[in-house]
């Protein structure tokens, strides 16, 4: 595989990374799996992460097809994917106060460690977006395959994790990664930008 292709594949994974969120989310889950053991809490984020992924992929072809079916311009999706993005990120930054009024299941199941924390809303139109934009069917998968892996080794060592750094270290390293996504979502508005200009309004 070439220098660009593997550019192209981490240009892909690293913004899905961010958008996981796997150090946000790690409190929340620990939380919910707190009447469990170690290695049951690593079990059913497991299965759950398995979910997520199996979501995820789905959604990218389905999202890839009707872009495509819809006609949508390349400057579109880019300007669209830059939106959430920034959206995304300035959420990460600026999070809400933690509410914890809703009980969850005692095993949760799909429901909500797979969907919505880790393949939500955000994250599955970003995927739509990526898969939407032409012949990088195989990239998209990688990409996305690269950032759900590396979500899964956080999470496996989640419990280990987050007595090492902590509620306020998991929490800056969150807030560190909007900043990332931030400029991330500036980059792609700008590259939609100029794609609009030199092919759309110049034809």
């Amino acid at each position: 595989m070439d220098t660009q292709s593997l550019n192209a594949i981490f240009e892909i994974a690293f913004p899905l990374f961010l958008i996981m969120d796997p150090l946000g989310n790690l409190p929340v889950c620990l939380s919910m799996l707190k009447e469990f053991t170690p290695s049951q809490q690593r079990k059913i984020l497991f299965r759950e992460l398995l979910f997520a992924l199996g979501i995820i992929i789905l959604f990218m072809y389905l999202g890839a097809g009707l872009m495509k079916m819809l006609s949508i311009h390349q400057s579109t999706l880019r300007i669209a994917g830059g939106v959430i993005l920034f959206i995304i990120s300035m959420k990460m930054i600026f999070p809400k106060p933690d509410i914890s009024s809703t009980e969850v299941e005692k095993d949760p199941f799909i429901v909500p460690i797979a969907v919505p924390l880790f393949a939500g809303p955000s994250l599955l139109a970003a995927v739509m977006v990526y898969g939407s934009r032409g012949d990088t069917d195989l990239k998209v998968l990688t990409g996305t395959m690269l950032a759900w892996g590396m979500t899964f080794i956080i999470m496996m060592t989640g419990p280990t994790l987050s007595r090492i750094l902590g509620k306020r270290g998991l929490r800056a390293c969150e807030r560190l990664m909007g900043l990332i996504l931030i400029l991330l979502a500036v980059q792609m508005l700008e590259d939609g930008i100029a794609y609009y200009i030199g092919n759309v309004l110049n034809r």
